[in-house]
């Protein structure tokens, strides 16, 4: 195919020798499968902020660190210089939370780099060695349910241990890898320290997923792991091994359990709303 303009310093710089066709188009970037020596790799080229739409971007990148007094005064001014670098920073993120997750232990796609404002990464494949298909495209048995439930649990953990939130973790930000799930996207990671939003957060993302395999596996629907992990996280307590139950009683003296349970389903009712549209979306794609 034509080589995008995007890449087009990559393969002059040698860094990949052919794109062989696109992978998928979202609102943050493009992704495009390319061939590295006897490598098929992917490479993901970030749109220019003017084609963007990502929206309460503010609200992410609380807490996150930069790099110098020079462009946080400039970033909070928002001047064209502080623009700039905001959108540096913000693809920087994904990178730099790629390679801390990898090394922790977690299913992310393996990073080869990142060139001329592209990451290069690895490109995740089926049984088949088919790209992967996302998880909300792909049918499931029970049993599938609650084992890519499981395992997914298990990634937002790693991640949390890591100081970490993915922000907006989804069916459509999991690929269905030979060997099981695979989490994609973090140019949005939230600091879970960091940022008054970060519990919010995490539940959303948690019963994303629950109200996602809730509908093969329906138990999973009256389980609370979000709401266990992030105590076990504000005590200090927890670890990449800790063991969930996805069992969870609140403080009956400070907590209106009526209103905590409503606001999970409202919650979880969200997550099955924002799935149908971007189901739509993809379909009009």
């Amino acid at each position: 195919m034509k080589t995008p303009p995007g890449l087009q310093a990559l393969i002059d710089d040698g860094v990949i020798d052919a794109v062989l066709r696109p992978l998928k188009s979202g609102k943050e970037a493009a992704v495009y499968v390319v061939r590295s020596g006897d490598e098929v790799r992917c490479a993901k080229v970030y749109k220019d902020m003017a084609q963007r739409s990502f929206q309460q971007r503010t609200q992410y990148q609380e807490g996150r660190k930069v790099r110098g007094s020079r462009e946080a005064r400039a970033i909070g001014k928002s001047s064209k210089y502080g623009r700039k670098q905001q959108e540096v920073a913000w693809k920087n993120t994904e990178v730099e939370a790629l390679y801390q997750l990898r090394e922790a232990g977690m299913r992310v796609p393996e990073p080869f780099g990142y060139f001329h404002g592209v990451l290069v990464m690895e490109l995740v494949t089926d049984a088949e060695g088919f790209s992967a298909p996302r998880l909300g495209e792909v049918e499931l048995t029970p049993q599938q349910a609650r084992d890519y439930h499981a395992v997914l649990i298990r990634q937002v953990v790693l991640m949390l241990c890591c100081g970490l939130i993915h922000g907006d973790l989804s069916p459509y930000n999991v690929l269905v890898a030979a060997d099981g799930p695979i989490v994609i996207d973090f140019p949005q990671v939230v600091s879970a320290a960091g940022n008054n939003a970060a519990r919010s957060m995490l539940l959303r993302d948690v019963n994303n997923l629950t109200a996602y395999f809730g509908r093969w596996a329906p138990e999973l629907l009256d389980t609370w792991y979000g709401e266990e992990m992030w105590k076990l996280f504000e005590a200090g307590e927890l670890l990449p091994g800790t063991v969930l139950t996805g069992k969870f009683t609140p403080d009956a003296r400070t907590v209106d359990l009526d209103s905590v349970r409503e606001a999970i389903n409202e919650a979880r009712q969200e997550a099955l709303i924002r799935q149908q549209g971007r189901e739509a979306a993809a379909e009009d794609d």
